[in-house]
């Protein structure tokens, strides 16, 4: 009889297993497509197309231009970024929920991963998601909107960053919620206002003044105008205003979540 074979040793991080999880996620939600990517993506086209027809043409006069660009161009950026915060939010919160209602969260719990790696695994996957249908809207929108690239560097921080902070935000709704109600007010009390508050569809300066200072206070107001500014060149704060807000945001909420997953907050009896 040969002897039990030794235990294994993962290293500081189990890379393997956070790997392992990850293509899980991932596989996940390219499984529903038309529900992932291409819902998503005709949502997109939809805003763009009413928005532009309905409010393009009477604004600033006639001309059409927003803080003077084409309405169109000025409306996209913000479109591309409502797509990654809905589906990197969408992807964390529901795979979370689903595994807690199924009972498969007792595979993770069990699985050799430290809360680490769980909290890694489910924000790459959800930035994956996130990422991946804000280039297919892009692309998409191509034929309709001129888009150029002004500050590439900001464009590719804030994408990133915005994908990671409603990572994290649905980590802990799913942690939260107990039932898909539960997630869905979440997403329609709080996700959706915050997003489409936050100059998604119009210029900060189309506020009075006491409104656009409240506005500032509004994370997803950051991510949007630092977003917009890669692609236009310009945004309503300074660059670095918005670096440092989501940095700090990104920080604080990935420590919320590493707490929560590791006290087993709502996961563990």
């Amino acid at each position: 009889m040969s002897p039990p074979s030794a235990p294994r040793n993962v290293g500081t991080i189990n890379w393997l297993g956070l790997w392992t999880l990850y293509q899980k996620e991932v596989r996940r939600f390219l499984k529903v497509t038309a529900q992932t990517v291409i819902g998503p993506l005709v949502m997109s086209l939809l805003f763009l197309a009413i928005f532009a027809v309905a409010l393009g043409s009477r604004r600033n006069g006639g001309s059409g231009d927003v803080d003077g660009v084409a309405f169109t161009t000025f409306l996209a950026p913000g479109l591309i970024m409502m797509a990654i915060t809905q589906n990197a939010f969408a992807n964390a919160s529901s795979s979370l929920l689903i595994a807690k209602t199924q009972g498969t969260i007792v595979d993770l719990l069990m699985a050799p991963l430290r809360p680490l790696e769980l909290v890694l695994a489910f924000v790459f996957s959800a930035m994956t998601r996130g990422l991946l249908v804000a280039v297919v809207v892009a692309v998409a929108m191509t034929p309709f909107v001129s888009l150029s690239i002004s500050h590439l560097g900001l464009l590719i921080f804030h994408a990133l960053a915005a994908a990671a902070l409603l990572s994290l935000l649905g980590i802990l709704a799913g942690l939260w919620a107990e039932r898909m109600d539960n997630l869905a007010a979440v997403t329609n009390f709080a996700i959706a206002p915050l997003t489409f508050l936050s100059v998604t569809f119009f210029s900060a300066t189309d506020l009075p003044t006491n409104l656009q200072g409240l506005l500032t206070l509004n994370p997803f107001f950051h991510m949007i105008d630092g977003f917009r500014h890669g692609f236009i060149g310009q945004g309503h704060l300074a660059p670095m205003t918005g670096i440092a807000v989501m940095l700090t945001a990104n920080i604080a909420v990935f420590w919320l979540c590493h707490r929560a997953v590791a006290h087993g907050w709502r996961i563990k009896p």
